[in-house]
């Protein structure tokens, strides 16, 4: 039997188990943590290639559920985890700039943009200390919180969509997922700060 837990060997290995217990496991929880780990530098990603500030979110929710659908088909002999999922990214928002109706010659520098290079090579972050803490983090919000982030990253709902689920407003749906990412966030440079306190 396999085991459901992440080997912490390295920051590649993290991530690529992560992303194959996605694909292989449907396992959401794993999904969640790679998107805590790896969502500044998808963010940056769209954000060279986007440039309205306001479609970028649109764009990571778009490019995450297309790597959550396509997460089986990642092959760590082929490429890093995280050159597939900016690819993934780049070509999202490439996309949306094509349905958006953007000028050809913005199209053409978006498709200028070079995928960001590989983190084996200029990434120091600890991927491995903080997929556990990422994981626990998300259990500390309240469950509608983590149903909230479930079905905006991992369904794909839009946030009109999540509006008439929750009964609330878009602009409070934007509220709730923007403070429950940020408390995440919180949640894991506190744990982090306070583990390299208690190692040093």
């Amino acid at each position: 039997m396999r085991s459901s837990h992440c080997d912490p060997r390295g920051d590649i290995a993290e991530l690529s188990c992560l992303l194959q217990r996605a694909g292989r496991d449907g396992d959401a929880s794993a999904f969640a943590a790679l998107h805590e780990l790896t969502r500044i530098k998808m963010r940056k990603t769209v954000r060279a290639v986007v440039p309205a500030s306001a479609e970028i979110d649109d764009v990571l929710q778009d490019g995450y559920l297309k790597i959550w659908r396509h997460a089986a088909s990642f092959d760590p002999a082929r490429a890093s985890p995280i050159t597939w999922m900016c690819t993934i990214m780049r070509n999202t928002a490439v996309d949306a700039m094509r349905t958006a109706g953007a000028p050809m010659s913005e199209l053409d520098e978006a498709l200028a943009v070079p995928i960001p290079p590989d983190p084996s090579e200029t990434d120091e972050f600890d991927y491995a200390l903080a997929g556990p803490i990422a994981r626990e983090a998300l259990q500390r919000l309240p469950e509608e919180r983590r149903q909230l982030l479930a079905l905006a990253y991992l369904e794909g709902e839009s946030r009109s969509m999540l509006s008439q689920r929750f009964g609330v407003p878009v602009g409070t749906i934007k509220t709730w997922l923007h403070r429950s990412l940020v408390a995440v966030r919180k949640d894991c440079l506190g744990a982090t700060a306070a583990m390299r306190a208690a190692t040093a």
